[in-house]
């Protein structure tokens, strides 16, 4: 397997899995799995909860491909790198910095990381199994890019009127 092939694969793999996420999240997370998925909707003083099962289920997975993947030299081996990746990312993204489950990032000014913390809080604005918006993690809507854009601008100016 080339290097190329390699990083192909890989990044393909990260891509395929945002799709992935949302699809799984809006058609089984809220549809047959919502037994588990409902724990991450509701608030409760666990730091553990039974949507975290998910975290397991990809890891697992990821774990079987590494596992037969002959370090490397099958090419499925960096889909599950590509899967790996999809979730380290999402865990410092969603559980990290949009949940705070781990307390050593604060809010930050980025205009893109305000545009998904926006969209995630509206998809938790229902606490049922319908209703929510918003399935995705790393996509972001033009409307939460354009809004976190305007809040951006308006602290500027409030900054500014402030410092004179």
């Amino acid at each position: 397997m080339t290097a190329l092939a390699a990083i192909g694969i890989t990044l393909a793999t990260f891509g395929f899995m945002e799709f992935w996420a949302w699809f799984m999240h809006k058609f089984v997370q809220h549809g047959p799995l919502w037994v588990l998925h409902r724990s991450h909707h509701v608030r409760h003083p666990h730091p553990v909860e039974r949507n975290d099962l998910f975290f397991i289920i990809y890891g697992g997975i990821s774990a079987a491909l590494f596992i037969t993947g002959d370090n490397g030299g099958r090419w499925w081996f960096w889909v599950g790198v590509g899967i790996a990746a999809y979730g380290t990312v999402y865990f410092f993204v969603h559980d990290v910095l949009i949940h705070g489950r781990l307390r050593f990032w604060k809010k930050s000014d980025n205009t893109y990381l305000r545009a998904l913390n926006m969209a995630h809080k509206t998809h938790h604005k229902t606490t049922g199994r319908d209703g929510s918006a918003e399935f995705g993690l790393l996509w972001v809507s033009p409307k939460y890019l354009a809004l976190a854009r305007q809040q951006a601008q308006k602290r500027k100016t409030r900054t500014g009127e402030l410092a004179k």
